[in-house]
């Protein structure tokens, strides 16, 4: 079974649309955004997946859901219909952290062979060896220390590591502030990170801010030579649910 995340209550936000942010912006996807998540960001805008009534991690709207209008459980079998029925090449799963539910992933994914999967992930838990053969990319977000969680938990050394040794590891943080850049460079050189599999995103929920930051990233990103990247969703749709 699969804990899904819900559009509106008793609906999985299974959708599809257009990547958003990274490598694969702009491409057609289909998308099932799983609940739950390791790590609680400040600025997170899916937290419905996990600040539930009860959960005092600190976030920035200081908003708590019901779970039970905001999380679903599926068999790993309906997921996958509704994900084929959407006919995209690509799926992203995203969340929340997906890799917490990754031996029922694998028994989903083993169900559209034909798709091309792409996870989004804090790089704190490692896949498991079922799943990983069944995933073309990862899109790996550590999160820095203006995210609010403890280093100890949301940089972790071994795991890092192992992403940077991963050709399908592409990296994409999220950059509230030039400050930040001096972190993510240190991470970069630590772990010997690629530049050429990096991506500096504006942190934002609104097009205002993002292409506020957008103009002084982008500028870094040409500096440094790493890639710059948008929040194409944002711009399109809002920061809504089910896009």
């Amino acid at each position: 079974m699969l804990t899904l995340a819900t559009t509106s209550p008793g609906e999985p936000e299974i959708f599809a649309s257009l990547q958003g942010e990274g490598r694969s912006s702009g491409k057609p996807c289909a998308f099932v955004r799983l609940s739950r998540c390791n790590l609680a960001c400040v600025w997170c805008d899916t937290a419905y997946t996990w600040r539930f009534v009860g959960d005092n991690r600190p976030h920035r709207d200081d908003a708590d859901f019901d779970r039970s209008a905001n999380q679903i459980t599926l068999s790993e079998e309906d997921v996958a219909a509704r994900i084929a029925v959407l006919g995209q090449p690509r799926l992203v799963i995203t969340g929340g952290e997906p890799l917490l539910q990754g031996a029922a992933l694998a028994r989903m994914v083993a169900l559209l062979p034909d798709m091309q999967i792409e996870i989004e992930t804090n790089g704190t838990v490692a896949p498991s060896p079922a799943f990983d053969a069944l995933v073309h990319q990862y899109n790996v977000s550590p999160k820095l220390a203006h995210s609010g969680n403890p280093a100890e938990l949301a940089l972790i050394p071994e795991r890092l590591a192992e992403w940077a040794a991963n050709p399908r590891a592409m990296f994409k943080f999220v950059i509230a502030q030039t400050s930040d850049i001096d972190e993510v460079l240190a991470l970069i050189a630590a772990h010997a990170i690629p530049h050429h599999r990096v991506w500096l995103m504006p942190e934002g929920r609104d097009s205002a801010t993002l292409r506020e930051r957008s103009q002084w990233l982008a500028d870094i990103c040409s500096k440094h030579e790493l890639n710059f990247s948008d929040r194409l969703h944002i711009h399109l749709y809002g920061d809504t649910r089910g896009t």
